[in-house]
């Protein structure tokens, strides 16, 4: 190779290495495989769908409750932002899609929405309208420097972030024949678990709220609404102040969230703050105000498994889960979140304090 063939090579190696860097703000995700994997953290697991709260015929009753209720206008806490059939609402720092289509018409664009950007499921279940993807590694974050523009991408594997992000999409019904979509993210992050660092763990990382935005944005987009317009939709739905509280206390001798709202926004907020901490949600009932959801507590004499352990190995010795309901009830312009057994009586045990002290702290 002569040397002006060498130099040639090099400025279009410098060449590549520039556009990457350009372009190194943009997701790419690419998931750790191509399967099933199991749930990190240890006390929030992903399980076949219970059929318990199964209507005659196959629908969720989910559906059937939420297909029932009245629409009820968004307050003043939301600032919703139209294109077409297509608006985005923002309350705080939470956001949502809501599209005047059947949640069955949504169901195949969204899904497929999913797919096209790396994703592959760990629940998939249509009948409870929810999406939850594996966890997958944002590649678009590895540094682009020559080397890796070069030659790195022979060697995929060896680069990597040490985060990895998974989302939950969740589309309900709303009476006026369309739907709500919620997208939910969560992250962990490896760091080292000795001074040496000469060994690594997983830990979760903060819920990153601007993620879900893009990612609602994105899905806009595949919904039909140009990219231009996605863009200045997501940026006229201006946050709205967050003045409520949420905060544990006891209520008739039990563990509850007292919340300064009324229960639409409380009910909206609950949700997805169960979405964001992982728990398994095996149905709602928004008529009654509860949440039925799995719960797995976590044992401090186990040695907990690595990420990747349980990754690839599985858990053959997991504890089993314990059902609950979360319910939300109003009193005025207040709500009253707390949790109640299987059999629906209240719940007055540690677990029942440590789910309210975890979705209080999410709602802060």
């Amino acid at each position: 190779m002569n040397a002006t063939t060498r130099l040639g090579l090099l400025g279009l190696a410098l060449t590549l290495s520039a556009c990457s860097v350009l372009e190194s703000d943009k997701i790419d995700y690419k998931s750790a495989r191509k399967g099933p994997t199991l749930e990190v953290p240890p006390d929030l697991t992903q399980l076949s769908a219970d059929t318990r709260y199964t209507v005659p015929g196959g629908a969720a009753s989910a559906v059937a409750f939420e297909a029932g209720q009245k629409a009820k206008p968004s307050g003043p806490n939301t600032a919703p932002s139209t294109i077409g059939d297509v608006r985005i609402e923002r309350d705080g720092n939470q956001r949502w899609l809501v599209v005047n289509r059947s949640a069955e018409t949504l169901w195949d664009p969204v899904r497929d929405f999913w797919l096209e950007s790396g994703f592959v499921f760990t629940t998939d279940n249509s009948e409870l309208g929810i999406l939850e993807t594996d966890w997958a590694e944002n590649r678009a974050k590895i540094p682009q420097d020559i080397i890796r523009s070069s030659i790195g991408k022979l060697f995929d594997g060896l680069y990597s972030t040490g985060e990895r992000d998974r989302f939950r999409t969740r589309i309900e019904r709303n009476p006026s024949g369309g739907s709500n979509i919620f997208v939910s993210h969560r992250g962990m992050v490896e760091v080292y678990s000795t001074t040496q660092k000469d060994a690594t763990m997983w830990q979760p990382r903060p819920v990153d709220p601007e993620l879900e935005a893009e990612f609602l944005r994105r899905m806009m987009v595949k919904l039909g609404v140009s990219e231009e317009q996605s863009k200045a939709a997501a940026a006229s739905a201006q946050a709205t102040p967050l003045a409520a509280t949420a905060k544990v206390a006891s209520v008739n001798g039990v563990p509850a969230i007292q919340m300064d709202e009324g229960f639409d926004r409380a009910w909206r907020r609950v949700g997805l703050s169960l979405d964001r901490t992982g728990f398994t949600v095996e149905d709602r009932n928004r008529a009654e105000g509860v949440y039925y959801v799995r719960y797995v507590a976590p044992d401090a004499n186990k040695k907990e498994q690595g990420f990747f352990s349980k990754l690839f190995k599985g858990a053959p010795d997991a504890v089993p889960p314990l059902k609950y309901r979360v319910t939300v009830r109003s009193q005025g312009e207040r709500s009253i979140v707390s949790v109640l057994n299987a059999n629906g009586a209240p719940e007055n045990s540690t677990n029942a304090e440590r789910i309210l002290r975890v979705l209080a702290d999410d709602m802060k």
